[in-house]
């Protein structure tokens, strides 16, 4: 059994997190179960927090920082804690897109992470067949909080329309994520264009990708395999995509017409209908 005490707050962001809250928490005088009737959660879950056999979330740091009066201390390290739980090829690409000034991308079968429902982002992550789906969820929400800061990135998103008629999640999960995707539409930077199918060819074909602008670094273009995430500053990759992207936006609707797409797929691919009976079905298969 891990013992709180025996943490080298060193080791990672959730290791310093745990041991910090044990270390605060005995400052302040009080037990697990004190603590955790003040934040309305069980002692069990301080002591799992405390030996990093669960991964705190935001609300739950908010919390803490109000009982221990630690001046915003968790909810300033709950970030790194999440984005420490994400595949280790894909940190280096969250803490860029974090800092990204502008971010344009072309999602080919997908809904671009930062644009997920919850619901949605969960039935993604399961093919993974991952350790941790609550973990991963959590954190691909955390990094959603760029688009909500007071200077927040310009995310230029192309969706192709795939991404509209793959069920993911089934149907209300996915009426669900159009919805949300419609709400974008009174958010001054964040656009969404749908690459139509009558399209046809188009100049990324060979699958998504996602380029990113700073303010003091050199542009980033990133791209995913089967495995992992390649992430490269090579001017003549970022060239290449800006003109793939140039491309993409005027093969793409306007803003105002793939919202209306989007607002059709909706009401006819995911509007409201039971969903199908897959026992009757596999009934009369059999």
């Amino acid at each position: 059994m891990v013992l709180a005490r025996d943490l080298d707050p060193s080791a990672s962001p959730l290791d310093y997190y745990g041991y910090e809250l044990r270390r605060l928490r005995e400052h302040a005088g009080l037990k697990q179960t004190q603590l955790g009737d003040i934040i309305y959660c069980t002692g069990s879950l301080i002591g799992q927090v405390e030996t990093t056999k669960r991964v705190p979330t935001r609300d739950f740091s908010e919390r803490l920082d109000a009982a221990l009066g630690t001046d915003g201390t968790f909810s300033r390290l709950v970030g790194l804690v999440l984005r420490s739980v994400l595949p280790t090829w894909f940190q280096p690409f969250a803490e860029m897109e974090a800092r990204a000034a502008y971010i344009s991308t072309y999602q080919a079968q997908l809904v671009y992470g930062l644009l997920q429902t919850p619901r949605y982002a969960r039935a993604v992550l399961a093919t993974g067949l991952p350790d941790g789906l609550d973990d991963l969820v959590a954190a691909r929400l955390d990094r959603q909080r760029i688009l909500g800061r007071d200077r927040p990135p310009m995310a230029w998103v192309v969706l192709d329309e795939a991404a509209l008629y793959r069920p993911i999640g089934g149907r209300e999960v996915m009426r669900e994520q159009l919805a949300h995707l419609l709400s974008f539409r009174d958010r001054r930077w964040t656009r969404i264009q749908v690459l139509p199918f009558s399209a046809g060819e188009h100049a990324s074909l060979i699958g998504s990708f996602t380029a990113m602008r700073f303010d003091d670094d050199p542009d980033i273009v990133y791209s995913e395999d089967l495995i992992s995430g390649h992430m490269t500053a090579n001017p003549d990759t970022v060239k290449e995509a800006a003109l793939r992207y140039a491309h993409l936006q005027a093969a793409a609707l306007s803003v105002e017409d793939s919202a209306e797409l989007i607002i059709r797929v909706m009401e006819e691919r995911y509007g409201h209908q039971p969903e199908p009976d897959q026992r009757g079905v596999a009934q009369v298969e059999l």
